[in-house]
């Protein structure tokens, strides 16, 4: 990780903007390469990501894992990051108030990460990242262009675990990932 992604860390960790910082174990900044030209970005830690301080570990973890190994791609070469860096508690999906509180902090995050791709995973960060009336049943697996990233929406790790039906979809939205960055990155060739 780079010093400036290691000072922006320190400085969120400091963060009141929102009630979530003072619930939380630990925080959930991010993990992964910085620069990266791949970018994955959840909606918030659950329990096992606020007990280890990183973003998902655990069952959806794993799962996640293994997507990215259907790839061809491992954890090191990306970077993984959520809308908010802290539990909302019982794992409720963040609030619009959290996410604008902590979004100068992903938005800070994204500027040093300099993806060319962002998949949001799910229906909330593709809500917060691509448009507000966002519909993950539809809209998954279609390309989004924004200042130059291009964006794409996948079913959450979790809402796989919940509903092995999603699986097809998001392997065939997987493959088509797949194919853009083998075209557009030089993430194969490391």
């Amino acid at each position: 990780m780079s010093e400036e992604m290691k000072a922006l860390e320190a400085r969120c960790a400091l963060c009141g903007n929102c009630p979530l910082g003072a619930t939380r174990t630990r925080l959930v900044f991010g993990v992964g390469t910085a620069p990266s030209e791949l970018m994955l970005i959840g909606e918030g830690p659950g329990e096992q990501e606020d007990l280890q301080g990183e973003p998902f570990v655990g069952p959806a973890g794993k799962l996640l894992d293994d997507m990215l190994e259907m790839i061809g791609l491992k954890r090191s070469q990306i970077y993984i990051a959520n809308t908010v860096k802290c539990r909302p508690p019982m794992n409720r999906d963040p609030a619009e108030e959290e996410m604008t509180a902590c979004r100068p902090w992903l938005d800070e995050q994204i500027r040093l990460v300099r993806p060319k791709i962002i998949v949001c995973l799910g229906r909330i960060a593709a809500g917060e990242l691509i448009k507000k009336d966002f519909r993950i049943t539809r809209e998954h697996g279609q390309w989004f262009e924004k200042d130059g990233v291009r964006y794409m929406a996948v079913y959450h790790p979790s809402a796989l675990l919940r509903d092995v039906s999603k699986r097809p979809e998001t392997f065939a939205d997987l493959r088509e990932l797949r194919r853009v960055l083998r075209r557009d990155t030089t993430l194969y060739e490391q």
